[in-house]
């Protein structure tokens, strides 16, 4: 016989198996073939689900049968050309945007992530690593400040411990969080800090670019102290943008709110007479840099709405191309 109804939480997945927690244990679970026939990549499970399963008998074994509603997703695009969503996070309460005060602190890739973040449904955090060995806190808070609004910032040391017990307080008992950052930004660090312990793999930064290598090589959830949990992910070497339509609106409410002010409504921002964000840009008050990564960001979006409508299209083309075919065999068996 098998135990039925059993519901747990995937800590680890790896090449379609899950390493799933239960308060039997932990267990190795493959999917239903019900399960796969039934769903798409996106529905699959991803670290961080809670999912229904059946022990296999007398095994510590299970196959997953559902995976329960999320209340948070985090994803991108997958590299290439390829149109396909990647998750990343899911079912997390904060979004912790990690990037190091060295060379590697980019404002254009922190928008791309807050961008997600506020549209995954968790809350976005940024964490600022290797504050140590920083001596322009100040110049790289101001430019977070500048992009981040109402996000909380954390500049935090894995070395001396500053700055940890006030991002620990954030994970508190049933609290989970996600890490995104690129690699060699001490994400793998920052989880042996707030762990206590080392708990993950730490690759040194290489001395000419202050670039790390890669440590993590897969999404795993870990358990902290006080009852929070935390995923480590890959480092991320690019983020394209899946669907953050409405994130838009939060990451550049600054650029959308001078836009309102404009004196026509379809303003194109070039040259028009009363345009305020032409004018912000000539006064200091808007960075002319942020505005042009706006705009792409903007037609990005644009470009992947294109691109999923066709591929939506495809795939309604296909299934009554198969739909059509079998009726077609139906009828010569019974002739």
């Amino acid at each position: 016989m098998t135990s039925k109804g059993l519901v747990g939480r995937v800590l680890l997945e790896h090449k379609h198996l899950y390493r799933v927690v239960t308060n039997d244990g932990e267990w190795l679970c493959s999917l239903s073939g019900k399960f796969k026939f039934d769903n798409n990549r996106e529905a699959f499970p991803a670290v961080g689900d809670w999912v229904v399963l059946e022990q296999m008998p007398g095994e510590e074994k299970g196959i997953i049968q559902q995976v329960l509603p999320r209340q948070s997703q985090f994803s991108r695009k997958v590299a290439g050309t390829t149109m396909e969503i990647q998750l990343v996070a899911v079912n997390v309460d904060y979004v912790f945007l990690v990037m190091s005060l060295n060379q590697d602190f980019n404002v254009r890739r922190l928008e791309r992530y807050l961008l997600s973040a506020w549209d995954s449904g968790a809350t976005p955090v940024v964490v600022l690593t290797k504050k140590d060995a920083c001596e322009q806190l100040d110049y790289y808070i101001n430019e977070v400040e500048s992009i981040a609004f109402g996000v909380e910032i954390f500049a935090v040391s894995s070395v001396t411990g500053e700055g940890i017990e006030d991002l620990a307080a954030l994970l508190g008992e049933g609290k989970t969080g996600a890490l995104l950052g690129s690699s060699g930004v001490g994400k793998s660090s920052l989880i042996n800090a707030l762990s206590g312990e080392e708990v993950m793999a730490v690759s040194d930064i290489r001395e000419d670019d202050s670039k790390g290598r890669h440590t993590t090589t897969h999404r795993e959830l870990s358990l902290l102290p006080g009852g929070g949990l935390l995923i480590d992910t890959p480092g991320m070497r690019e983020f394209q943008l899946w669907d953050s339509s409405e994130g838009i609106s939060n990451s550049f409410q600054d650029i959308e709110e001078l836009a309102m002010q404009c004196r026509f409504r379809d303003c194109q921002h070039k040259q028009e007479p009363g345009c305020t964000i032409q004018e912000a840009i000539r006064s200091g008050v808007l960075k002319e840099d942020r505005y042009r990564s706006y705009v792409k960001l903007l037609r990005e979006l644009a470009h992947m709405e294109r691109k999923n409508d066709l591929a939506a299209q495809k795939t309604e083309r296909d299934k009554w191309k198969q739909l059509s075919k079998a009726q077609k065999n139906n009828k010569k068996r019974k002739v």
